[in-house]
């Protein structure tokens, strides 16, 4: 399992705060990855995104969606 993200990482995760309306220049994303995985409002108003180390991301995207639509989006 790679505990570093890649390009197609990010594509899907583009995927998901695009289709919401969210801007990427307001994303932080950590390089690396950690369990459980989780979405928060960081400082200076950044969306902080930590992708889970052993849930595949296909499977965690859901819960990235929904987590983004609690903090307000889409």
């Amino acid at each position: 399992m790679q505990d570093i993200i890649t390009m197609a990482d990010m594509g899907m995760i583009f995927e998901v705060t695009d289709e919401l309306g969210i801007d990427r220049e307001a994303l932080r994303v950590e390089l690396t990855k950690e369990d459980p995985g989780s979405v928060r409002r960081g400082t200076a108003g950044l969306l902080e995104i930590v992708l889970p180390l052993t849930t595949p991301l296909e499977d965690w995207l859901p819960t990235l969606k929904t987590e983004l639509q609690k903090l307000g989006f889409g």
